[in-house]
């Protein structure tokens, strides 16, 4: 784990608490992906002997949002953003590690541009996919961000 990471991580303590509490740490992050991983344990189980959708959720969020506050923070401009809406599909209960990842850093890097050179507001849809210790698809996330630059 970097020393980015770290930090990162230092900053879920203090700024999404619940998702550190729940175990979810964000374990890379480059240009063109993010990754972040949970363990399934007793904080964050659900009664059906699995990990709580909500859990995976913000684990899937963090990939997402990462890479678009990681793209902002590189531009050095006001650029707020904002979840517009969310689908997500659940294939197989979520035991063990599952780690979430998130290969959307170009389409990123292209909306923030575009925001930048309009001053317009974007949105895009980004996916991040869960997988469990084997490689099986547990979830599947889907969250419409949306972007706009600050006057």
């Amino acid at each position: 784990m970097s020393s980015f990471t770290r930090k990162f991580n230092t900053y879920l303590f203090f700024k999404l608490p619940s998702a550190w509490w729940c175990g979810v740490r964000l374990v890379e992050l480059t240009d063109k992906h993010a990754i972040s991983s949970v363990r399934y344990g007793w904080r964050n189980q659900n009664p059906f002997n699995s990990m709580f959708w909500a859990v995976q959720g913000m684990a899937a969020e963090l990939t997402t949002g990462a890479l678009v506050s990681e793209e902002i923070r590189k531009s050095g401009q006001g650029v707020s953003m904002l979840v517009l809406n969310n689908k997500a599909n659940f294939s197989k209960k979520a035991k063990g590690r599952i780690t979430f990842r998130c290969d959307q850093g170009d389409l990123v890097t292209e909306t923030l541009e575009q925001v930048l050179k309009s001053g317009d507001g974007h949105t895009i849809w980004m996916t991040s996919v869960g997988r469990d210790q084997a490689g099986d698809v547990v979830s599947e996330f889907h969250f419409e961000w949306t972007l706009k630059a600050r006057k």
